[in-house]
């Protein structure tokens, strides 16, 4: 298997279950609180270690607690945290509302994640990979060291997967090559000029992106390709408790899956499974499957297909 290295953000999640979310100017009282790691390149990071990949975080952590926390976190499922770099002052925060339909809202205070630059990514990368690795990265950190992983994962001939969370408006020359791997929502923003979401699909694969990987949630994931014609890759039914990390679990296992030199559509397949298993427990750490955790969803995705 290839190594799988995450560039992205490590955040801890005030995670309140409601009776329903706020509207604005709504206060929601009877909330219950949690606090738990969370930060999408952390998730992704567990994601990936938890199901057997050997996996390095490339990330900024604080000087506070949390950051000690995380770190004995992602040596416990096996990730290597030798590439986390420490800032004075906090680790980044999530509040996250999750409601009895498991739906949440989620603000972020990036913390130490937004000193994350590309030279602190060019520097590690290049001797992280090579033409087997697959790199993974989200946009809770800046644009800027996302574009210098982009470029470490050309030069390495390394495969790229960017998962735009949260959505934005993204640089045609950040998508040359890459697997891009965003929800409804998130394609629409990557290519706000395009109007739909067909439109949208089409103008980043005209810029020259590999694929088009749009996550559906309990419908799965279309697979868009230039020239080739759509796939969809149904979602197993499972009891949701939240979607919280399913964004996640999906993101870790493709690139698990991809680093184990599986095609690009049978690894969707697995991913798909873990984001389902991912909604069955709360939070984004818990409900992270194992391989013995997909291996039921997998039986019956192949059985009725």
């Amino acid at each position: 298997m290839g190594r799988v290295v995450v560039v992205g953000s490590v955040n801890v999640d005030y995670v309140v279950r409601v009776g329903h979310l706020p509207q604005p100017g709504e206060t929601v009282g009877s909330g219950v609180l949690a606090v738990l790691p969370g930060g999408k390149g952390a998730n992704q990071a567990h994601a990936a270690a938890r199901l057997g990949a050997v996996t390095v975080l490339v990330a900024a952590v604080g000087t506070d607690e949390a950051a000690g926390d995380e770190c004995a976190a992602l040596a416990a499922d096996g990730a290597d945290t030798s590439e986390l770099i420490s800032f004075e002052g906090p680790t980044g925060t999530a509040v996250i509302l999750v409601d009895e339909a498991g739906e949440n809202m989620i603000a972020v205070a990036p913390g130490a994640n937004g000193r994350l630059s590309a030279e602190h990514v060019g520097r590690r990368l290049p001797r992280l990979l090579d033409a087997g690795s697959v790199v993974l990265a989200s946009l809770e950190i800046p644009v800027p060291a996302v574009a210098a992983a982009v470029r470490a994962a050309r030069d390495a001939g390394a495969t790229m997967v960017i998962n735009p969370a949260p959505g934005m408006p993204l640089p045609p020359d950040l998508l040359h090559d890459v697997i891009l791997t965003p929800n409804e929502g998130e394609i629409r923003l990557a290519a706000p000029d395009a109007g739909t979401e067909e439109a949208a699909i089409a103008a980043v694969l005209s810029a020259g992106a590999r694929a088009v990987v749009v996550t559906r949630g309990s419908r799965g994931a279309t697979l868009h390709q230039d020239g080739q014609p759509v796939v969809t890759i149904p979602a197993p039914r499972v009891q949701v408790v939240d979607t919280v990390g399913a964004g996640d679990a999906f993101n870790g296992a493709l690139a698990t899956a991809l680093a184990d030199g599986a095609p690009l559509a049978d690894g969707l397949q697995t991913a798909v499974a873990a984001g389902a298993a991912a909604c069955t427990g709360s939070g984004a750490r818990a409900a992270l499957p194992a391989p013995a955790d997909l291996a039921p969803l997998l039986t019956a995705a192949r059985a009725a297909g």
